[in-house]
């Protein structure tokens, strides 16, 4: 049985708790950050950070889904970031391959399709952060570029400081809803999954698309902390300059009481 699994990006949060409580499917695995149902052929995969993942599903079914879904979302919007993998399920004896094109799983292998969902929609994840990525970066190289022709920032006070919070949040939240480097527990303790982890890791390329946005994070650190030790100075020059003038001021008014007496 072939059958095409595919992730979605909808919105920047999910709340995982309220929708557990309300929907009523069987729900294989589940804590504070996804939740992963079973029910017969289908695979439904919910993310904390956004996404969700399908697999079995027609499209009406996928919109009915999407729809229920929508009132435990916050910031919908369901974009054009999708990806997508063949799944063929295959019978019991015959081991888990993984191509450039295709998962073959075994019927009975829940955890492994677990995997491929999480995989799969860990890459939409790297699609979402590294377009917020590639946008500060942009960003940033306007304000560097600035600086270079003009000898001085074109950020200041607030505004600045509403740019280092805007990229400390993207910061965190790549950090809090990417592990590209962890693996659910039961991989450990199953060499096939443990295995078969690897590969789709590898497929999906994402070590190093996770690398790409975290070394591109220290960049746009790196620039911030330019900008702010700029700020600072620009900030300590004027205070030195008010202290000059008040000093000056001090001096004038005692010359001018003594001319006076």
């Amino acid at each position: 049985m072939d059958s095409k699994a595919i992730a979605l990006h909808l919105a920047g949060n999910i709340d995982i708790s309220a929708y557990r409580q309300a929907i009523g499917r069987k729900l294989i695995f589940g804590d504070r950050d996804e939740l992963f149902y079973a029910d017969g052929p289908q695979y439904l995969y919910v993310f904390r950070y956004g996404i969700v993942s399908f697999y079995g599903f027609d499209e009406n079914l996928m919109n009915e889904v999407l729809e229920a879904l929508k009132p435990f979302c916050e910031g919908w919007n369901r974009s054009e970031l999708t990806d997508e993998m063949e799944i063929e399920l295959v019978s019991d004896e015959e081991p888990s391959k993984v191509t450039n094109n295709k998962i073959e799983l075994q019927k009975s292998n829940v955890e492994g399709m677990r995997l491929a969902l999480l995989h799969l929609s860990q890459s939409v994840a790297l699609d979402h952060f590294a377009g917020l990525s590639d946008q500060i970066m942009k960003e940033t190289r306007e304000h560097t570029n600035y600086l270079e022709h003009h000898g001085r920032l074109d950020l200041g006070g607030k505004k600045l400081k509403r740019y280092i919070a805007r990229v400390l949040n993207i910061n965190n939240q790549i950090s809090e809803n990417l592990y590209i480097f962890d693996s659910p527990e039961v991989v450990w303790e199953d060499e096939a999954l443990d295995r078969l982890d690897r590969n789709l890791k590898q497929i999906f390329d994402l070590k190093e698309r996770y690398r790409t946005i975290k070394e591109q994070g220290y960049i746009i650190k790196e620039n911030l902390s330019l900008f702010k030790d700029i700020m600072d100075h620009r900030e300590s020059s004027r205070l030195e300059w008010i202290i000059i003038l008040l000093i000056l001021v001090e001096v004038l008014d005692l010359f001018i009481m003594r001319i006076i007496n």
